[in-house]
Order: structure tokens, then sequence, then C-alpha cells
């Protein structure tokens, strides 16, 4: 393996890492869950899931106390 071609796998595997930790993988990892566990049903597009997500976590009662 070239010099090149690990320093384009380290890149690859941190940018994926930097998606992953920053959530910006969310609606893919929907998808593939989704998937696997309701076959039967269609997936929420981009923009549901963003609503959905956004609602979720900001609808409600937000208090430490």
């Amino acid at each position: 393996m070239t010099l090149l071609a690990i320093a384009k796998t380290l890149l690859q595997r941190g940018w994926c890492a930097l998606r992953e930790i920053s959530g910006d993988d969310a609606y893919e990892r929907y998808v593939a869950h989704h998937a696997a566990s309701h076959p039967d049903e269609a997936p929420l597009d981009r923009a549901a899931f963003f609503r959905e997500e956004q609602k979720r976590k900001w609808d409600g009662v937000r208090r430490c106390c």
C-alpha cells in the first residue's frame, strides 16, 4: 500500500469518525436502522427526519430541578 493510499484511508476514517461524533450521519444511521427494523415501512425523508429530531430535542419541559 502506498503512502498516498494510507493517507487517503486515514482521512476517510477520520472524516467518518468526525461525522459520527458530531451527529452529522444521524440520517444515514436512521435509514439503516429503519431498513433493518421496519422493512415494510418507508423511512422519513431527510427534511421530515430533521424536523422530528428538532421536535424531539427541544419540545417539552427542560429544566434541571
